[in-house]
């Protein structure tokens, strides 16, 4: 099982469809406050059709909280200003993969508290912004997923 961690998510449809996502590959959604939505948004609902049901969903006040209580194998931090490319990561069951706000990104404090190991960047098109955030958890989700044999799968 891998851990998908949204620091202060903005964007109820965007959560909706992670949440389905998390559902659909055994892996746990950490959301850490604020979030610029209610976790009851008709939208968040809307995009997470009924599999909320299905997806084991945590909330803390800090990254910090976090960290303690689930002491992830390895934490990745996934953005536009790392270096190193996603598809060069051995990632392990266990591993909490954590994504930014869709407006701002992860915070530069937060960003420079890690080794460069450990942030992690989608190939893009010189000038390009970034991915939707529901598509970027995707990509490196599956990729994890997939260097684990897709355990659980079917």
């Amino acid at each position: 099982m891998f851990h998908v961690v949204l620091y202060e998510p903005e964007i109820p449809p965007n959560t909706g469809n992670i949440i389905r996502l998390c559902a659909n590959s055994g892996s746990k959604l950490h959301l850490i406050h604020p979030l610029g939505f209610d976790l009851d948004d008709k939208r968040l609902r809307r995009a997470g059709l009924d599999y909320r049901e299905w997806a084991d969903v945590g909330e803390f006040e800090t990254i910090e909280a976090f960290m303690e209580r689930i002491a992830p194998k390895n934490l990745y931090a996934c953005t536009t200003k790392a270096q190193r490319c996603y598809a060069d990561v051995t990632f392990l069951p266990g591993d909490a993969l954590l994504f930014g706000p869709e407006s701002r990104g992860l915070p530069a404090n937060l960003l420079g508290g890690l080794e460069a190991t450990q942030r992690i960047r989608i190939p893009m098109l010189p000038h390009s912004r970034s991915l939707n955030l529901s598509n970027a958890v995707s990509l490196i989700l599956y990729e994890a997923w997939r260097q684990a044999g897709f355990e659980g799968g079917v």
